[in-house]
């Protein structure tokens, strides 16, 4: 089986899954759509048209809903780089904490 570039648009949805979880970015609501979105993609030909579009239109009413997450964050998103918040927060719990 020949591997694929995350890139490529070709990822199966296990392959992605894994990049993901190497990159530890499973976290981030807008890697799990994409990883929903293949998987998707993945089950259209054995899917109802009418199931795929209702789950389709649902996937994209739960993107639009993250709405504006990438302000600020834009170097992390966009170039995949983490920066640090430039507002310095206390961790919850710790002493500095009120």
């Amino acid at each position: 089986m020949a591997t694929s570039n995350p890139g490529d648009g070709n990822i199966s949805s296990v392959e992605l899954a894994r990049y993901l979880e190497q990159r530890g970015e499973l976290s981030k609501p807008w890697m799990l759509q994409l990883l929903r979105l293949t998987k998707l993609k993945e089950a259209k030909d054995t899917m109802d048209p009418q199931d795929y579009m209702a789950k389709l239109q649902e996937a994209h009413a739960d993107l639009m809903r993250l709405g504006e997450f990438w302000k600020g964050r834009e170097q992390e998103v966009f170039g995949g780089r983490y920066a640090p918040s430039s507002l310095v927060e206390p961790l919850p719990g710790s002493p500095e904490d009120r």
